[in-house]
């Protein structure tokens, strides 16, 4: 049976402080660089229930901080005071050498949050974005889980990043379609299936008719386009492509691909003229907003043509 003693073993011999962060020492050789652009994110969403207690060695008089650099930096930018004491939990008989093994293993043995887990501490939490998306996907007759099977989606990251990037109506056009052409198979509500489906209705709008997509990519098996994709471009964007072909087999005025290409895309009118935001061809990521600017402010600026016509055969 273990005893008092026995078990405070495996208590840390620490004791806690406040101490204001212009007290605190963090450029120790073995530290990663501060990241400014980390830390104004951070600041920029805020909450003190996240901070965590900055680990400190205490060393000749000095606090030195081998966890939590970023910490102190995000409260020092959001207080606007180096003043501002933050809570540290203090170790004594630390040597340097020690202090640099604890920072090279604190990641070791952690385990990071899946998607799926942080989706539904989401949902748990009662927020309005997760619990829209699961009432979307549910109205489908899908399920969101960490597990396989048939009618359910585990690309929650997928979901969320169509929603923020091409908006709501963008996301449930995709899980129509999606469930229309393939009846629920789990392949096609992959990251890649969900992204390029909607970046390719995004790009098209309306020059893709739903039924049209339906009817055409039906006859090929997501397996096949998964396949294809991998010949085209890395990630979500090969598919996109793939399925675009699919969609342009023997017909004659075929969607031309620039707009999943080009830097700038063309203007599609529908009522009246609307740019679409550039994006990055390797990682679908939006490089501009839209611009508000009519083709006479740019100079009579010819567009590119949505449609482009087949050679005869």
């Amino acid at each position: 049976m273990n005893t008092d003693n026995e078990l405070y073993r495996y208590v840390p011999n620490v004791h806690f402080e406040l101490i204001p962060i212009k007290d605190l020492v963090s450029n120790q050789d073995y530290q990663r660089n501060i990241s400014m652009q980390h830390v104004e994110k951070a600041a920029a969403h805020f909450d003190i229930c996240q901070i965590n207690p900055v680990k400190v060695s205490r060393r000749d008089g000095m606090n030195y901080v081998f966890n939590g650099q970023h910490t102190i930096e995000i409260v020092a930018l959001k207080s606007g005071s180096r003043e501002t004491p933050v809570w540290c939990m203090i170790y004594d008989d630390l040597a340097y050498t020690q202090e640099a093994d604890i920072f090279a293993n604190q990641q070791k043995y952690t385990k990071n949050l899946l998607p799926y887990e942080v989706f539904m501490a989401h949902i748990e939490a009662g927020s309005d974005k997760q619990l829209l998306i699961r009432d979307l996907v549910e109205s489908y007759h899908l399920s969101i889980s960490s597990k396989s099977g048939p009618a359910t989606v585990r690309a929650v990251a997928a979901l969320e990043n169509i929603h923020d990037r091409y908006g709501y109506h963008i996301l449930d056009r995709t899980l129509s379609v999606l469930v229309r052409t393939w009846e629920g198979d789990s392949l096609s509500f992959s990251a890649n299936m969900l992204n390029g489906t909607a970046r390719l209705l995004y790009s098209y709008g309306d020059a893709i008719k739903d039924s049209i997509f339906i009817e055409r990519l039906s006859r090929v098996s997501v397996k096949e386009i998964a396949r294809n994709a991998k010949l085209k471009r890395e990630g979500s964007l090969g598919y996109a492509v793939e399925m675009l072909q699919c969609y342009n087999k023997n017909t004659r005025h075929r969607l031309s691909e620039t707009l999943l290409f080009a830097n700038k895309p063309p203007k599609i009118k529908r009522g009246s003229m609307e740019e679409l935001p550039a994006f990055d061809p390797e990682t679908g990521e939006i490089l501009d907003e839209p611009s508000a600017k009519t083709d006479a402010e740019e100079g009579g600026q010819m567009t590119l043509d949505l449609y482009e016509t087949a050679s005869p055969a």
